[in-house]
């Protein structure tokens, strides 16, 4: 098995032990961007909140369906919409605490991290930034994140 499925079958294994510890109590949920059960969309919500703390599906940064010519403009979009969804959940990307980036080639590493870096006024949250292969759609960039509201 390669280095980078490993490296990401760990970070996929450390979200679900996230998950579980956090949903094993019960608690509250409220779900963002909902998807129905029955429908045609994808069988997914865009976010689950739980108490104060947010889970965030993966997000691309596609305009009307396709990716953006240049990288740059593909991060802002995919970090917008990370940022609204947090908007929407009364939270801010400070609030963020892990974010995971699944990169389909690792040479725009540079191009992510100088529109990333923009995105935070306080401290950086944890990352991984994964070399994946091929995203849907042809996406460079698909990031999901875990908020936690600050106090």
């Amino acid at each position: 098995m390669s280095k980078a499925i490993m490296q990401w079958l760990s970070g996929v294994v450390a979200v679900l032990v996230l998950c579980t510890a956090q949903f094993s109590a019960a608690q509250e949920r409220s779900y963002i961007n909902l998807s129905s059960s029955g429908g045609s969309g994808s069988p997914f919500s865009g976010a689950v909140m739980t108490d104060d703390t947010l889970y965030i599906s993966g997000m691309l940064g596609l305009e009307n369906g396709q990716v953006p010519s240049d990288p740059a403009q593909e991060a802002r979009n995919v970090l917008n919409a990370i940022q609204g969804t947090l908007e929407e959940a009364g939270m801010s990307m400070d609030d963020l605490v892990y974010v995971q980036i699944f990169c389909s080639d690792v040479s725009h590493y540079d191009a992510f991290n100088a529109v990333y870096r923009t995105y935070f006024s306080q401290e950086f949250p944890a990352r991984a930034f994964i070399g994946a292969g091929t995203l849907l759609f042809d996406a460079r960039f698909e990031i999901q994140a875990i908020a936690v509201k600050r106090p």
